[in-house]
């Protein structure tokens, strides 16, 4: 009798044991809507969402949709304002690599400018929604500068350096006409890759892209006009639209990648911290030049 509540504390705890991974897999399931493992058609959803400040997660997440031989197309729901050059532009090589093996479809929600359009110009066909914000082809960078302020607290910052430009961008110097002709040429370069590519995706000419890759941003309904996008439509409408390509039935299942806990972690971390302080920690984590509309 005396071992009696040992053992019932024990079923106990195996019980909510077994009720948690009950939990985690019906939240899995719910989540991917359907297991990669078995052999159905089926078209992946692959979600970007806010500033674009790492790519690490989304090329693992694209790499598998492309391994994965049931996963016969994707779309690719956008709303992101952009972000980091470079990341924007490593998404953006491994959706081309995908869409060379199966038809890959965006459908662009709120906002999909600047880095976000660069990722939606690997796509073969893109949806929008007629209020969508789209564009914004340029990029921007910008430093702080305390060197005015630290000199009224009394504080002097003396740097040792190998040439006249590298301490380009301290806040505690003056920006220098040379430092601007040089970091203009930088911008430049950088924003003509983003042309080129605009130019490829969307196989319009560089120059009748020119009068629309100044920064400026256009709705869903301007974008169509001017041929950025294919069709005014929703995401239901460009899933539609990826099974009639693939050659699959519109009913087929939808996958969605399984999210990192530590992400959603971190990012209600953020959130919540942002909102406080009244800025956008993940945006400021982005440096250097940066394919990012600054209206988000």
């Amino acid at each position: 009798m005396k071992k009696r509540p040992f053992l019932m504390a024990s079923l106990t705890v195996a019980g909510i044991f077994v009720f948690f991974l009950l939990v985690v897999f019906t939240s899995g399931v719910l989540r991917t809507g359907s297991s990669l493992v078995s052999m159905s058609d089926k078209i992946g959803i692959l979600e970007v969402e806010g500033p674009i400040a790492d790519s690490t997660l989304l090329l693992a997440q694209i790499k598998k949709f492309r391994d994965h031989d049931n996963i016969k197309a994707v779309v690719a729901r956008i709303d992101s304002p952009g972000g980091g050059v470079a990341p924007s532009q490593e998404i953006y090589a491994e959706l081309k690599l995908l869409a060379a093996e199966k038809p890959l479809v965006v459908s662009m929600g709120s906002v999909a400018a600047s880095g976000g359009y660069y990722l939606a110009v690997a796509a073969e066909r893109i949806f929008a929604n007629p209020g969508s914000i789209t564009g914004s082809i340029g990029v921007i960078m910008s430093f702080p500068n305390y060197r005015e302020l630290l000199g009224k607290v009394g504080v002097q910052t003396e740097v040792v350096k190998s040439g006249r430009f590298k301490d380009i961008g301290s806040a505690t110097r003056p920006f220098t006409a040379a430092d601007r002709t040089l970091l203009q040429g930088l911008i430049d370069d950088v924003h003509q890759q983003f042309v080129e590519a605009v130019s490829d995706g969307r196989h319009m000419s560089i120059d009748r892209l020119q009068p629309f890759v100044d920064g400026r941003i256009f709705t869903g309904r301007q974008a169509k006009d001017i041929g950025l996008i294919d069709e005014l439509g929703t995401l239901n409408d460009a899933i539609k639209y990826a099974a009639k390509v693939a050659g699959i039935d519109e009913d087929s299942d939808l996958v969605y990648p399984e999210q990192e806990s530590t992400n959603l972690i971190e990012r209600y971390l953020q959130g919540a911290v942002s909102h406080y302080l009244g800025i956008n920690l993940i945006e400021k984590r982005i440096t250097g030049p940066q394919y990012f509309w600054d209206g988000y």
